[in-house]
């Protein structure tokens, strides 16, 4: 019986960002990629999450290797998190690697020999799996698309990736070993989804360039300009176009700073103009000023959202100055970002975003390069990912228009037959994610994050009781109620809703006063009975018993009487 060809996504389906997938012959697997994703407001307190590695960890004999197709934080983001629980080899490009380490270092862990760089073309084998890159344009360095080649089939993993006639950094995409892979038999294409709603192109660097120089040239008074960390050819066309416009360059956020270093130790941007000290920044007259910055996306911690609020110790902002976004929003990051643009906007501060100047082009190929893709590789499959489910159906489809024989919709966790025919979804992996959530990881279905949003949308009350041991109150019951109504509204309540609390807890009977789980259950339906709050209203309940032996009680009379505390 022939060796089953299977794929699976961990992540990155359904979605954008947490891209983590994995190929199956035999008894193998093969992981490429293994990112973050965004967290959005259903996780209070959290930045980011990551795919759940439970089948990997079940599968940890298995797996021969991971790949990284290229150095965004949604490709390799989520390594320094998982990749101690696997332990597996790690093939990547020098660029990708330099980035990976500095990340893996940060965090207090030694790769040793783990990473091993390969160069686009060359053929590098990975448990069952001949592996091949093939260079495509993308926003940063050494983006690849890999080919994957087993005794049941040919598999092209397209990465992310666009058509750039111009990129600025790095060669244009490698047309040639893309026309030849689909010379030879393609069974399936699994590929980039994110911009198939998008007619036309994506548009090239070199525009961009033009246009910052124009308009950075225009501003009176300070510019500042964030753009993703990764994307180095925009910070290098912001910069030169700083420079042509007289301005001295800055470098303000960490992220940013490590990825101009791992490009420089790579060989790029050799010839970048020289970067000036923060901490002339505010030295400079303001037309003097070009500072690029983290927080494109609005990250809580990055240097703008500092500077917006006034925290950055060195960079402030006046009435006058210019903030340019030269960055797409990513989906579910739209109200944070527009309530950043309007923090600025109160400031006096004048914000530019794709919407009012050309000063963004995507990373991702539009209908017209999706085309064109699937006119050189002619798969017989076609496996939308890296896009939400709008993208997913619009992209099966585009390949069902296109002549493709199959082209199949999943979601993560489907896990995918892909030889021997017929291609189906056979089964189902566990998935899920985990949140980031200061040093730890933890499952976003926790209890966790179920309570933060409660609390988050409507408040908590608090009690507390003083019991004796027979489960009398010895006090009146204390009562704080922050975020659940207004404190004057409180007031007027508070003597009913202490009476409330008192009688629910005499009618238990002698039996249930006793058992703290009991006694909790009466207050919390006193509490919401009394404060009459809409039905979608329910506040957490917090209820403290303090139960008072008849010892200590005794102490407390006689400490309150001025006699001895025995």
């Amino acid at each position: 019986m022939a060796e089953e060809l299977r794929f699976v996504a961990l992540g990155g389906v359904g979605e954008i960002g947490m891209n983590a997938y994995l190929y199956g012959y035999g008894d193998r697997w093969l992981l490429v990629d293994l990112g973050i994703g965004f967290a959005d407001d259903r996780l209070p307190g959290v930045d980011i999450v990551l795919p759940d590695p439970r089948f990997l960890e079940a599968e940890k004999d298995k797996l021969a290797g991971l790949v990284l197709t290229h150095a965004h934080e949604d490709h390799l983001g989520a390594v320094p998190y998982l990749w101690p629980r696997l332990g597996c080899p790690i093939w990547c490009t020098r660029f990708a690697a330099a980035v990976l380490r500095r990340k893996l270092l940060d965090t207090g862990i030694s790769p040793g020999e783990a990473i091993r760089e390969v160069e686009p073309r060359r053929t590098f084998r990975v448990g069952p799996f001949d592996c091949r890159f093939l260079h495509v344009t993308h926003s940063i360095p050494e983006a690849n698309a890999l080919l994957l080649e087993t005794p049941a089939g040919r598999l092209l993993h397209t990465g992310d990736w666009k058509l750039d006639p111009a990129p600025l950094l790095g060669p244009t995409t490698d047309r040639d070993g893309l026309e030849e892979a689909g010379e030879g038999r393609i069974l399936a294409m699994i590929g980039d989804s994110t911009n198939v709603l998008a007619a036309g192109s994506s548009g090239s660097e070199a525009e961009v360039r033009d246009s910052l120089m124009e308009l950075i040239a225009a501003q009176p008074n300070r510019v500042v300009l964030t753009t993703f960390a990764s994307n180095l050819v925009r910070m290098e066309s912001a910069i030169l176009a700083g420079v042509a416009a007289g301005r001295r360059p800055f470098v303000v956020g960490r992220s940013m700073r490590r990825m101009l270093e791992a490009a420089r130790e790579v060989g790029y941007l050799e010839d970048l103009p020289p970067l000036g000290d923060e901490r002339e920044l505010m030295e400079l007259p303001r037309h003097r000023v070009m500072a690029l910055v983290t927080g494109s996306q609005g990250e809580a911690r990055s240097a703008l959202q500092r500077i917006a609020a006034g925290g950055h110790p060195r960079l402030r902002l006046e009435p006058g100055d210019t903030v340019i976004f030269s960055a797409k929003i990513i989906p579910g990051n739209e109200r944070v970002l527009f309530d950043l643009h309007n923090q600025l906007v109160a400031q006096g501060i004048e914000v530019v975003t794709e919407e009012d100047h050309f000063v963004h082009v995507s990373g991702h190929p539009c209908r017209d390069e999706l085309e064109q893709m699937y006119r050189w590789i002619r798969p017989e499959i076609a496996i939308p990912v890296h896009g939400e489910a709008r993208h997913l159906q619009a992209h099966v489809r585009l390949a069902k228009k296109l002549g493709v024989r199959e082209a199949l919709l999943v979601g993560d966790g489907d896990l995918v037959r892909l030889a021997p025919a017929p291609a189906a979804v056979v089964g189902k992996v566990p998935v899920g994610r985990l949140a980031v959530d200061g040093t730890g990881l933890v499952d976003v279905a926790d209890e966790l994050f179920r309570t933060r949003r409660r609390l988050a949308g409507n408040g908590v009350v608090s009690v507390s009781l003083v019991l004796d041991e027979q489960g009398s109150l010895l006090a009146t019951p204390r009562l704080a109620a922050p975020g659940v109504i207004e404190p004057a509204r409180l007031d007027k309540l508070r003597a009913e809703l202490e009476s409330a609390i008192a009688e629910a807890v005499e009618a238990l009977d002698d039996e249930a006063v006793l058992d703290d789980a009991e006694v909790e259950e009466a207050v919390r339906v006193a509490v919401r009975q009394g404060l009459d709050l809409p039905r979608d209203r329910r506040p957490l309940v917090q209820v403290q018993i303090t139960r008072l032996d008849a010892e200590t009680l005794a102490r407390l009379e006689d400490a309150e009487e001025g006699g001895p505390t025995r």
